[in-house]
């Protein structure tokens, strides 16, 4: 098991948070907390940059999705960019494809 981390950095259109390690039941919290913590503005865009992520079960994509409603709840937009391959093919599998905006990495997805 891989502790998740969560690092944060502001850009111009919004903050960027890096999650790295496992986003697991155990883990899930981590980021849910994260996000309660987040401020965002009407017109930002919340990027949830996963190139670190190492594995990520069913209560992690919920976190997922409860990030994307906190940036809707906010009038913010949300994006997942560097989301590894095995992450994709279970978002894809679900349909999350269609309802999450992918960017290849952090740095294309403003």
């Amino acid at each position: 098991m891989n502790p998740l981390t969560v690092r944060q950095h502001d850009t111009a259109t919004g903050p960027v948070l890096h999650v790295a390690g496992d986003l697991d039941y155990d883990q899930a919290p981590v980021l849910r907390g994260r996000l309660d913590q987040l401020s965002l503005s009407p017109g930002q865009c919340l990027v949830l940059d996963l190139s670190g992520l190492e594995f990520c079960d069913s209560s992690g994509i919920t976190a997922l999705l409860a990030a994307r409603q906190h940036a809707l709840a906010a009038g913010a937009d949300v994006v997942l960019a560097a989301v590894p391959a095995n992450l994709m093919r279970v978002l894809t599998l679900v349909g999350l494809d269609q309802v999450f905006t992918l960017r290849p990495d952090s740095s294309a997805a403003s």
